[in-house]
């Protein structure tokens, strides 16, 4: 159905279509009028155009479950740009919430790059390190400590680096100096 109405997710004023949430329970809450450019950039990931989805960050505060479901799919699918990293820290999901994102996510690749720590073993965006040596943190006067524990690490286009905050700053790290937690 078409018609001229705002966008639940950019809250552009055009024409929108209804676009039904994947891996939620059947309802009315299930379906959101998006814009053609929501639509098109979800439906085809290779479309994407980072920038456009900063309005992710008033987006993501929605009481509906549907807008929180499709922001944080997004963000995920983002979660290589720091911004969209930072609003995946902050945005709480209700535990049912979170189960109906991660059930309709869909992350496959056929060039999937994989991240594994000093042990071999899988890292995934969101998951906890260890750093396995004193690090010296290049732009800033700290080292990064043997043992401090990096929370919702970020991955990159390089299998050998992560992203993560140390007291309070975003640092690229080397796998090689982590270990899953």
């Amino acid at each position: 159905m078409t018609a001229t109405a705002q966008c639940d997710l950019c809250s552009a004023s055009t024409e929108t279509a209804d676009f039904k949430v994947s891996g939620m329970p059947e309802g009315n809450d299930r379906v959101l009028a998006l814009c053609e450019k929501c639509r098109l950039q979800i439906e085809m990931p290779e479309t994407i155009e980072p920038n456009y989805w900063r309005f992710l960050g008033d987006t993501m505060w929605s009481p509906r479950a549907s807008v929180q479901v499709v922001s944080w799919r997004m963000l995920k699918k983002l979660d290589t740009e720091p911004w969209a990293q930072d609003l995946l820290d902050l945005l709480y999901l209700e535990d049912d919430v979170r189960g109906w994102a991660e059930a309709g996510a869909d992350y496959s690749s056929d060039t999937a790059i994989v991240h594994k720590d000093c042990n071999g073993n899988l890292l995934s965006a969101g998951d906890t390190v260890i750093i396995t040596k004193d690090l010296d943190v290049k732009g800033t006067s700290f080292v990064a400590k043997r043992g401090t524990a990096v929370r919702n690490i970020a991955l990159t286009d390089n299998p050998e680096h992560i992203e993560g905050r140390v007291n309070g700053t975003r640092i690229v790290i080397l796998t090689s100096f982590v270990k899953l937690s």
